[in-house]
């Protein structure tokens, strides 16, 4: 099964409390993003963002120029569903990152979870350098630590320090935060994750 089947079948067959990642409130990442005091039309993208409840988070904080983008086309008609209305505000991008050709710049690029499902060098490369590309000024990345799990949703993963995650973005990108955290998942086990924010240098 590709990559995009994979996720396709996740979102068709699991709702939000069955899969591992789901946060009513991402905390962490909204204050990673306020830390960087960008105005309410900052121009945020939110990678593999999925059915993630941050984008709602976002509009109740009166953020204007969101963008979503995920593999999955189910996840994202969810995400749009449980908005209603709301998800006129927003713009909408399937699409594999890997395979992203951004025609706007950023100044913020979010991504909880999704840039450590990437095993091999050449996708954690074109991650990298579609990200260093479209001039993204303010970056939070979020992964397994390395005292978190080995797989997600039947998936093997990368873990990643501080440090280990630099090397992929430090030519173009200085580390200006990182805090490890567990997350409780919806069938109370815990995962330990890395959150860390980069400014472009």
């Amino acid at each position: 099964m590709d990559r995009k089947q994979h996720w396709e079948t996740v979102y068709e067959t699991k709702n939000p409390d069955q899969v591992s990642w789901t946060q009513k409130r991402p905390s962490t990442s909204l204050d990673f993003i306020s830390s960087f005091g960008a105005d309410k039309t900052a121009n945020i993208i939110d990678i593999g963002g999925g059915d993630s409840n941050l984008v709602d988070h976002l509009l109740d904080d009166g953020y204007q120029n969101i963008t979503v983008l995920d593999i999955s086309a189910k996840a994202i008609e969810k995400a749009q569903n449980r908005l209603g209305a709301r998800a006129d505000q927003v713009n909408w991008i399937v699409s594999d990152v890997v395979d992203f050709k951004p025609t706007d710049n950023f100044d913020i690029w979010h991504d909880r979870a999704a840039f450590h499902f990437l095993t091999s060098p050449s996708d954690i490369s074109k991650y990298a350098s579609i990200m260093a590309e479209n001039a993204a000024k303010n970056v939070i990345i979020a992964t397994f630590s390395e005292n978190g799990p080995l797989k997600c949703s039947g998936l093997e993963i990368s873990q990643y320090s501080e440090k280990s995650i630099l090397q992929h973005l430090s030519a173009q990108f200085d580390l200006i935060d990182f805090k490890t955290e567990d997350h409780t998942t919806p069938f109370d086990t815990t995962q330990n994750f890395l959150y860390c924010s980069f400014k472009r240098k």
